[in-house]
């Protein structure tokens, strides 16, 4: 059982004492390995998943096979959402892109822990408005945004999500991400890395400049975190009881 210094999970961290006293029996600490399957579409989903560190990515696969990359999950909220609406699965999938580590509770029970607490419920639909903001403007950017922004708006999302500013980060997942060609993340990491914002070498990436990046990323970086900033509370420095009823109160 995670002990309490333990929840770096946004969304945990925002759970009361009694909702998380609940929910804390049944949390499992699991390795969230690379190309780790979360759930598969059209199946049951049978566990929620809180990252602590690392990144998931929500897919979409067509009938022909293609795969396009629609939102990511880290540390700041959780996979499994369908479950947490009323639904036992969904059309997309999720796995692991950027591996890490995450608790891992049984769906089921989840799902009852929701229906019992209205607070922990509240907290569950904010985060499920926050992404999907997150993904309408992230549709957004690939249609008016540079793909270099992009890319550095993604690393920036990437490095928020992990312990250190060094990480894996394919050119397989930044592809799907950016929805461009593996030439062209080549091309874009090759130009970030001549100016000495990263150093990227067989898929590992290491962030040089944060500061130089969200200059040259597009504006979708800051609104998207603004806006879970709107939604969840900056809880980076506050207590957790504090903000669970800080929430609370912005909408009783």
């Amino acid at each position: 059982m995670p002990e309490r210094d333990q929840r770096t999970n946004r969304l945990l961290t925002l759970m009361s004492d009694d909702d998380y006293d609940r929910v804390r029996p049944h949390l499992a600490l699991v390795a969230l390995d690379y190309r780790k399957s979360l759930y598969e579409a059209s199946r049951p989903i049978e566990h929620v998943y809180f990252p602590i560190n690392g990144v998931a990515s929500l897919v979409i696969t067509t009938s022909d096979g293609a795969s396009a990359e629609v939102g990511t999950i880290g540390s700041e909220g959780m996979v499994g959402l369908p479950v947490c609406l009323g639904d036992r699965d969904a059309p997309s999938s999720v796995y692991v892109q950027v591996p890490g580590t995450g608790l891992q509770i049984d769906a089921r029970i989840f799902r009852g822990e929701l229906e019992r607490s209205p607070t922990l419920n509240l907290i569950v639909l904010r985060y499920a408005h926050a992404f999907f903001n997150q993904v309408a403007q992230s549709a957004a950017c690939a249609h008016l945004h540079k793909v270099e922004q992009r890319c550095c708006r993604w690393l920036l999302m990437t490095r928020d999500r992990m312990p250190s500013g060094d990480f894996l980060l394919t050119h397989e997942f930044l592809g799907m991400m950016l929805g461009v060609r593996r030439t062209t993340v080549t091309d874009v990491m090759g130009s970030l890395q001549k100016a000495g914002l990263i150093r990227y070498r067989r898929g590992h990436v290491t962030i040089l400049d944060d500061e130089a990046l969200r200059q040259r990323a597009c504006e979708c970086y800051e609104i998207s975190k603004l806006e879970f900033d709107r939604l969840l509370g900056d809880t980076a420095e506050a207590p957790r009881t504090d903000k669970a009823h800080r929430l609370i109160s912005q909408v009783g």
